[in-house]
């Protein structure tokens, strides 16, 4: 049996486009694709989209392209920042040369809450960044935060309910990303508890292997010391959720924050870290776990 779901071929009759094949797009595509769904995808790179045929999606050769072939229909985008998301949709060369007026945009990635504001006020458009890594994408049971009117909402929940567990409509455009950035917040600064945590353990003499493991029957335990602390104890960074993509949602966070006038020492001192292993340290393509690597040299 396949890994990927397909609830009774529950999307059958669907066309859906799909832009941004990575670690995350590429699983998710494919759980949509497995659901019945004519899935046409676009990568900047070549592989992953020659590995969506494979399965049986439909390439298309430009942004154009894809959003003539969709028409009225759905266009999905995993992409990594908002720059690209920007460019991908109203750049030259974009979906928007080719884009039907009754098509609505699906924005899965942790994109600018202002930017994404405005492409809302242009589109029709949904926010619905998503939480729970490579993981949850293959697993389809990620939680995704979504921002958008009520009837773009509902016209994206089967779609949506086809890659995620815990689906939640927040409110407008940019309500999702508000979401998704408080919750990079809790991840960021978690990760950086729990990395210290480690290694004052290991520095103080004690198995941080059996620290872990204590924590996890008490009032600390949660999923960033399960999966991101057995990292820590295994050094094992090989990138999942990559470095530079949680610097990019940190700056995100401080951005909102700035513009609402919220003062944080500790999300500055998140800031500073983030920004210490990505760019001094040049560890920007390890996992955001990775950054344990910062107090072994301590």
């Amino acid at each position: 049996m396949s890994k990927f779901r397909n609830m009774d071929k529950a999307l059958s009759g669907h066309k859906i486009g799909f832009i941004g094949l990575g670690n995350m797009g590429g699983p998710m595509a494919r759980h949509l694709n497995a659901a019945g769904a004519e899935v046409v995808v676009w990568n900047r790179s070549d592989a992953p989209a020659q590995a969506a045929v494979a399965l049986g999606m439909k390439r298309a050769a430009t942004l154009p392209e894809l959003a003539r072939e969709i028409g009225d229909g759905v266009i999905c985008l995993n992409l990594t920042n908002t720059d690209v998301v920007e460019a991908v949709v109203f750049g030259q060369g974009g979906l928007i040369e080719g884009l039907s007026e009754g098509a609505l945009i699906i924005d899965f990635g942790t994109t600018g809450v202002f930017a994404t504001r405005g492409f809302g006020e242009k589109l029709n458009w949904v926010d619905a960044p998503v939480s729970g890594g490579q993981v949850g994408a293959e697993a389809a049971s990620l939680t995704i935060m979504a921002g958008g009117t009520e009837a773009n909402f509902q016209r994206a929940l089967p779609i949506l309910q086809m890659v995620g567990k815990r689906v939640t409509h927040l409110g407008p455009v940019g309500s999702g990303q508000v979401t998704k950035l408080a919750n990079q917040l809790i991840v960021a600064q978690t990760i950086d508890a729990v990395a210290q945590a480690l290694r004052l353990a290991e520095l103080a003499g004690v198995d941080s292997a059996l620290v872990r493991k204590a924590l996890l029957g008490g009032f600390a335990e949660s999923r960033i010391l399960d999966l991101h602390g057995d990292r820590m104890v295994r050094r094992d960074f090989a990138p999942g959720g990559r470095s530079v993509l949680q610097l990019k949602d940190v700056r995100l966070i401080c951005e909102l924050a700035e513009s609402l006038g919220f003062e944080s020492p500790t999300l500055q001192n998140c800031r500073a870290q983030w920004e210490r292993f990505v760019h001094e340290e040049g560890f920007g393509e390890l996992d955001h776990s990775g950054l344990f690597r910062l107090y072994e040299k301590s």
